[in-house]
């Protein structure tokens, strides 16, 4: 898909925001959604996206939106670094297909890294157990701020 084009309300994460498909949340509030990624890159991969906008990418998403999105992913992050202690920890975000975008509907990815672990490839990881998701995002959402 392009940079441009209409909302897709199929979109799996369209279907995670309304219930029609489950997911391991993590943390949400009124604005923002923060789940494990069911395809994960490293241990501990969390997905954040808004529950308010439909913008498909980072150029249509509006400014109040990104300004939430952004403290979310900030948030987010700490506590999986005090809960899972990596060694780093990549914040990733693509735009359009050749952009390395799957899913239609703005997201950041919050990837921690060790140095003696592999990263999965991003849309190639296999499906992780939704068992160790849960328990790894108890994890995380216990050491929230």
């Amino acid at each position: 898909m392009s940079l441009t084009g209409a909302y897709d309300p199929e979109n799996i994460f369209s279907k995670i925001l309304s219930g029609g498909i489950p997911s391991v949340k993590v943390w949400e509030d009124e604005d923002v959604l923060a789940f494990m990624d069911v395809f994960p890159q490293s241990e501990g991969h969390v997905l954040v996206i808004s529950k308010t906008s439909r913008a498909r990418n980072l150029l249509e998403v509006e400014p109040e939106v990104l300004a939430k999105l952004t403290a979310a992913v900030q948030r987010t992050a700490k506590a999986v670094t005090k809960a899972l202690e990596p060694e780093g920890f990549s914040i990733m975000q693509f735009n359009g297909e050749a952009g390395g975008q799957t899913v239609y509907h703005l997201h950041f990815h919050i990837i921690p890294r060790w140095s003696d672990r592999q990263l999965k490839g991003h849309g190639h990881a296999p499906m992780a157990d939704a068992a160790v998701l849960r328990g790894l995002a108890d994890r995380i959402a216990a050491a929230l701020d």
